[in-house]
């Protein structure tokens, strides 16, 4: 395969990192290797996956997105805020809010700016979160949500939750998700037989009133230090199983992340997007 030479912006929130590429003037596709080349922290540029984006049919821009193994994922709630910073300081758009086709849906994103009119703070409108267990999907056949059911992992009886915000999550709330075996437990329950699109596991300890601490191991990525569309599943965990209200402060190996469940039913999600660094790469 001819090599071609890809313009790119590394951007990260609160630590969840991302390979950005415009393919909304040429359609430029990568394969799973060169994505996993390129997101390898040693031999490539290094990043949690690598996000394209695309012109929309149905919205201002599609976020085309790919984790860090090669294979493509739904919907990054980090994600997300990070390409709507790069659509806006780009000058793709002068909308302060763009709609964004995702697999979850279109989601409509608000921007506040700093003092140099760039993108500091994202808001974006996560839609509602999915409950019904073959939609998330888990193979359980249950009627009602699936809240703190039982699981044996390594020995340990834990209780999930499960909840999709477009890709699916397993809610783990333990006593102290710091020194919890996150990276023995993560890829078990990413790969355990009842998740047939394989999941996300968030491991969750309360710290204060409508306040938790949060690690997050990522389908196709590991653990990383942020997951946003893990803080939504959270915040409807730990409201559905009576651990907060609907509002909620969310601090991740990265930063936090603040949370509102409103009563109409959709998840409103507000943090930071950082641009790293700019380049060029031969693929």
């Amino acid at each position: 395969m001819k090599k071609q030479k890809i313009q790119f912006i590394k951007m990260e929130g609160i630590g969840n990192d991302y390979i950005y590429i415009d393919a909304t003037k040429e359609d430029l596709r990568l394969t799973p290797d060169q994505i996993v080349h390129l997101s390898n922290r040693n031999f490539g540029i290094g990043s949690d996956g690598v996000i394209f984006i695309r012109k929309s049919k149905i919205a201002d821009f599609q976020m085309d997105m790919y984790n860090s193994d090669g294979s493509s994922s739904e919907m990054c709630g980090n994600g997300i805020r990070c390409l709507g910073k790069f659509i806006f300081d780009e000058g793709l758009t002068d909308s302060l809010n763009p709609k964004i086709e995702t697999g979850k849906g279109v989601l409509e994103l608000k921007f506040d700016l700093d003092d140099e009119k760039k993108v500091s703070y994202v808001t974006v409108d996560m839609g509602e979160p999915i409950l019904d267990a073959e939609k998330i999907p888990v193979l359980i056949d249950s009627k009602n949500p699936i809240l703190d059911k039982e699981i044996e992992i390594s020995g340990q009886n834990l209780k999930m939750t499960n909840v999709s915000m477009g890709n699916p999550h397993t809610v783990i709330f333990v006593e102290d998700s710091n020194s919890f075996p996150v990276r023995e437990v993560g890829p078990i329950l990413e790969n355990h037989k009842l998740f047939p699109r394989r999941t996300n596991v968030e491991f969750v300890s309360k710290i204060g009133e409508n306040h938790f601490f949060q690690r997050t191991w990522e389908r196709g990525a590991g653990e990383t230090l942020a997951c946003g569309t893990g803080a939504c599943s959270v915040a409807v965990a730990a409201h559905l199983t009576g651990r907060s209200g609907r509002s909620v402060r969310i601090d991740l190996l990265g930063g936090t992340l603040y949370i509102d469940w409103l009563e109409s039913g959709n998840i409103i999600m507000k943090g930071p997007a950082t641009t790293v660094f700019k380049g060029e790469v031969w693929v």
